[in-house]
């Protein structure tokens, strides 16, 4: 069944000492598009969560927000930058002399200064590696949920509207088989009239009639907007990311339609194919949001 490509996933847990909690949003996009905000020291993780993502969801505009909050020791350590920590010294001695004060450098207060002390994780770690894909699978889950729901809706409007364009090709198709009987009885009128004779050339009419059915046929297009509902059916029954093919069907569908419009000289065809392309447009709005 298709999906729709909004949806929304949060999901918070605590292991080890360690508390997690990851959003996840997706919007519609042309394509996979996968941002990750998430704490410094989880940032060798952001493949990782992509690759994660990427393997249930295939369409779509991904945000996804993590928080992290470490209050276990197991992997910590505590490190000085001793370089930085010289450059300021230097850095203030310098200043020291040139403006005649001198120097006071608290030791404590130096530690105090951006990026001296750091408090460092054990990078790569693969526990808590697992522990972050453990969390995103259950928030991924929520947003997939979310965006089957919202597919479910989808797809029932789509077909009720797909009935719609169908009743109307149905129709015009009706029509259009005594379009060619009505042109030959209006044209014999007409000549007769033109040249007030009953006695009028067949073969020259049944020229006339010949050149008018293939100017104004519309039975390649009847059966290729037939084949398109078929097919346009079958994609909405996929468990795939289909919604590129459709909007090409669909788009296909709207050129069938045309030309059936711009050969048509019968009103009640024209009034049907403005209902078709009516329903066409808003199909198409509807298909941005599938996957």
């Amino acid at each position: 069944m298709i999906k729709s490509m909004t949806g929304f996933g949060k999901y918070n847990d605590i292991m080890n000492d360690r508390e997690y909690q990851i959003e996840v949003k997706s919007v519609n996009h042309r394509y996979l598009d996968i941002s990750v905000k998430l704490p410094r020291q989880l940032s060798y993780l952001e493949d990782v969560i992509k690759k994660e993502v990427s393997t249930s969801i295939k369409r779509g505009k991904i945000d996804i927000f993590i928080t992290f909050n470490n209050n276990s020791q197991e992997g910590r350590e505590l490190k000085i930058d001793k370089d930085l920590a010289k450059t300021y010294i230097k850095e203030i001695k310098d200043i020291s002399r040139e403006e005649d004060i001198e120097p006071t450098i608290d030791f404590v207060e130096l530690l105090k200064l951006p990026d001296v002390l750091n408090l460092k994780y054990n990078q790569e770690d693969e526990q808590i590696k697992q522990e972050v894909i453990g969390v995103l699978k259950v928030a991924i889950n929520q947003l997939v949920k979310m965006r089957n729901e919202e597919g479910n809706k989808i797809y029932d409007d789509l077909m009720k509207r797909i009935d719609t364009v169908e009743s109307k090709i149905i129709k015009i198709s009706e029509k259009s088989t005594g379009l060619i009987q009505e042109y030959v009885v209006k044209l014999e009128g007409r000549v007769k009239e033109i040249l007030q004779t009953e006695e009028i050339d067949k073969s020259r009419i049944a020229q006339e009639v010949v050149i008018y059915a293939d100017k104004s046929s519309i039975e390649e297009e009847i059966t290729r907007l037939k084949s398109h509902i078929s097919q346009f059916r079958n994609l909405l029954q996929s468990n795939e990311a289909v919604g590129k093919k459709l909007d090409f069907i669909i788009q296909e569908m709207n050129r069938e339609t045309n030309t059936i419009g711009s050969k048509s000289n019968c009103l009640d065809i024209t009034n049907n194919v403005i209902d078709i392309k009516t329903e066409l447009e808003d199909i198409r709005e509807q298909i941005q949001n599938i996957e």
